[in-house]
């Protein structure tokens, strides 16, 4: 019982499923996806194999429609499912069955469905994807803002407790994720989801993205991470004498960071390493 929106970022390629609901650790079990097939939410009284068995039948070369009415003809119990299903090429299925619990329905669009089932009523499914295409940003972002149109329309009837993230690119291995964050019992869910996507942002920006520093301060990291963000910024920016400062710094609270920035160092990850962990003259 619960809301979810599956969609497709049309510039990128990525593929992804946002929800939340008053059911424990539902974003671990609604979503699923995988790079260059597609996305799956499947929920209400929901049966997890329609996620990995609908991947695998777009996978082959099934269309959303095609998958899906071949599960749900194959399930005994299939009007108390909902089960929503999305291709990589944007084309996507939905099933709600008659024995959900209302308000229960959904909304296709163009790459984007939106499904809710124990709700306040059809506002929920339907400010999903308004809300979705007016977005802009990141596909983790635009997803979140449509789960918060849908909560500000009436959202869960029960409440809320729990809330989840996965996205996956446009193509590469079966078991990569560009985001997969979830939050399994919390008083605001979505607002804790959104801080975890913001610290999500600024890990992966740190020693990737020019001004990660700036990334990690609005997520409001932890000072450390801040300051890692700025000795990679340095790093990468050619500023050796602001990065040897910064790692000397580290170094000179536990001599053990200069074993871990080697390390990171013989992997690459550290740019003009040599200079940056010079042993002072």
């Amino acid at each position: 019982m619960t809301y979810s929106i599956v969609a497709r970022d049309a510039e990128t390629g990525e593929l992804g499923i946002g929800i939340q609901s008053r059911a424990f650790r539902s974003g671990a079990v609604v979503p699923a996806a995988m790079p260059g097939v597609g996305a799956v939410a499947s929920q209400a009284f929901g049966e997890r194999s329609y996620g990995p068995l609908g991947l695998e039948l777009m996978r082959v070369g099934k269309t959303p429609e095609q998958a899906l009415a071949a599960l749900v003809a194959a399930d005994p119990l299939a009007e108390t499912r909902q089960v929503a299903m999305l291709a990589a090429d944007g084309t996507a299925a939905v099933h709600t069955g008659a024995d959900c619990i209302p308000a229960a329905g959904h909304v296709v669009g163009d790459g984007v469905t939106a499904q809710a089932n124990c709700v306040d009523g059809a506002a929920v499914w339907e400010s999903m994807v308004e809300a979705f295409t007016a977005a802009g940003g990141p596909l983790a972002h635009r997803l979140l803002d449509a789960l918060d149109a849908a909560e500000a329309a009436g959202g869960d009837w029960r409440g809320r407790q729990a809330a989840g993230i996965l996205v996956v690119a446009a193509e590469g291995k079966p078991w990569e994720t560009v985001c997969d964050l979830r939050v399994d019992d919390h008083a605001e869910p979505l607002a804790e989801l959104r801080r975890l996507v913001g610290l999500h942002d600024g890990y992966s920006a740190i020693g990737e993205v020019d001004g990660s520093a700036a990334i990690a301060r609005a997520a409001d990291m932890d000072d450390l991470d801040i300051r890692f963000a700025e000795l990679f910024d340095a790093a990468r920016a050619g500023d050796v004498a602001t990065a040897r400062t910064l790692a000397a710094a580290l170094i000179a609270e536990d001599e053990r960071w200069r074993h871990y920035l080697r390390a990171l160092a013989d992997l690459d990850h550290l740019p003009h390493a040599d200079e940056v962990l010079a042993e002072p003259s």
